[in-house]
């Protein structure tokens, strides 16, 4: 079994997660900053809408988010360049996948099934060391991420770290990070994979 994050690992979601916010944006008066938040994509929803909305409507604002998220996030989101490659390398090996993502599971699912992407299972609602439990139990021997939280995610499932540079951190900000491996991008690992694999 082999893990992999979500957002800015598998899929670039960040003209989808941006339509979203400006449509909560312009629904509530309140202002955010679209770009900002798009360009440090990891974080649990509620995180970062906190930074936006005070402590007591932040629990409405993901209830309205994860509402508006269908019909506007899904289709501007598109796959990131090895993604669709890497996932099919593994069942090339035998082997099986799962998303480990901080998203919410059913928006999750949408985009795997909007991009074909061959996924045998999901889960959602967990971040960093929160993904630990979820690959441990299903035997995860390695863990992709974009972010120095996926890190966390993999050493706390007694994974390997592979870090992608396709999110927030670059590759020396990763490898500082802890990362075990570092690729540019997801059209490395197929290579990598079958080296790992001796």
């Amino acid at each position: 079994m082999i893990g992999f994050d979500l957002d800015m690992t598998l899929i670039d979601s960040r003209p989808g997660i941006g339509a979203v916010y400006e449509a909560l944006s312009a629904e509530t008066g309140v202002h955010v900053d679209t770009a900002l938040v798009t360009s440090r994509l990891g974080p649990p929803l509620p995180v970062e809408l906190a930074n936006w909305f005070p402590a007591d409507q932040v629990p409405a604002m993901v209830d309205r988010y994860r509402a508006l998220y269908p019909a506007l996030a899904v289709t501007p989101t598109i796959a990131l360049p090895g993604a669709l490659d890497a996932l099919r390398a593994v069942h090339a090996l035998g082997g099986s996948t799962v998303v480990v993502t901080s998203k919410f599971a059913p928006n999750a699912q949408l985009h795997v099934e909007h991009l074909g992407l061959p996924v045998d299972d999901i889960v959602g609602n967990v971040y960093a060391a929160g993904k630990g439990p979820a690959l441990a139990e299903r035997g995860a021997v390695v863990y992709v991420g974009d972010h120095t939280a996926d890190i966390a995610a993999a050493r706390a499932g007694g994974a390997v770290a592979v870090a992608v540079a396709s999110g927030p951190f670059d590759a020396d900000a990763l490898r500082a990070g802890g990362a075990d491996v570092v690729l540019e991008s997801l059209t490395e690992f197929p290579d990598w994979l079958k080296a790992s694999r001796g």
